[in-house]
This record gives C-alpha cells, structure tokens and sequence, in this order.
C-alpha cells in the first residue's frame, strides 16, 4: 500500500470517527449512563451505589478507546510522514487526551456515587466536587478539538499539488 492510499484510509477513519464519536459522542454515553433518574431512586444502600458506579467502569474504559480512534489516526499519520513540528503537536494532543479521559472518568464515577434518591449521605462530600469537573473537560477539550481538527486537516490534505498550481476543471488544456 503506498503512503498516499494508506493516508487517504486514515481520513476515511479520522473524519468520521471525529464528528460522530467526539461530537456526538458524549450525548449517546450520556444517554446509556447508570445514573439515569429511573436507577437512582432505586438504590437505597451504599452496597448499591458502590455497584453503580462499579457498573460504569467498563463503559469509561469503552468510552475512553473510541475517544482515541482519531488520536491514533494523527499517531499514525505522524508515523507515515514525520515531522518535528507537527510530532510536538500530536504529543500534545495525547497529554490533552489523557487529562480529558481522566478528568471524565473522575466525573462519570463521581457523580455515580452523588446520586443518592433519597438524600442520604454515603459517600464523602468530596464526591460532590465532581460536579465541577465537566466545566474544567471543556476548558482541556476545546484547544484539544482545534489542535486535533488542524493536524487532521493538514494531514488529509494532499502535499504533492502546490496550492497556486491548482487547476479548475475548465482551464484544462488539452
């Protein structure tokens, strides 16, 4: 496979990957979450509530693999056509990665346990500082996104036509 088949299938994979997982992403999970209003009045003992949030670590670490389909695209297009700048920026597109994955597990396990239907205090107050942690996930994801989006664009984009020699289909010669 020549190394302009193997990036344009790595486009084919990041693009889609980067609207539908990261963007849309978050509403499907969110959706499938184990603190839906119907599970938390049901939970009466903190056994319950530990289960819950339990519950949630194999879809976390779900979650946190597709996440990474379009960081491993930018690894291996990095991989394909390397360059000095361009490596630094994917490098920290993966530590803005880590902390978000982080700070989003932290979030989704915390607020498992704050959801306690009837009021009931099993768990320390400090779990209730979680609710703050999405405000500090958008903070990280938005220089992530655009750094993420630019070094996708730059390396889908064909390098072997200079962007002044471009000829329209009109102006073609024969």
């Amino acid at each position: 496979m020549t190394r302009l088949a193997a990036r344009a299938l790595l486009a084919v994979v990041f693009w889609p990957s980067l609207f539908f997982f990261w963007f849309l992403g978050p509403f499907v999970f969110l959706l499938l979450s184990t603190t839906s209003s119907e599970v938390c009045p049901r939970l009466e003992t903190r056994a319950e509530f530990l289960a819950a949030a339990n519950a949630t670590l194999p879809m976390l670490a779900v979650q946190g693999l597709v996440y990474a389909v379009p960081i491993l695209c930018l690894v291996l297009w990095e991989r394909l056509l390397p360059e000095p700048a361009r490596a630094r920026h994917i490098a920290t597109c993966v530590k803005l990665f880590a902390v978000t994955i982080v700070v989003g597990a932290l979030w989704a396990y915390g607020s498992s346990l704050m959801c306690d239907g009837y009021g009931q205090p099993f768990f320390s107050p400090v779990w209730q500082w979680t609710s703050y942690l999405p405000v500090i996930n958008i903070a990280i994801n938005i220089p992530l996104y655009v750094l993420t989006f630019s070094l996708g664009r730059a390396y889908s984009t064909r390098e072997d036509v200079p962007a002044g020699d471009a000829t329209l289909p009109d102006q073609i010669v024969p």
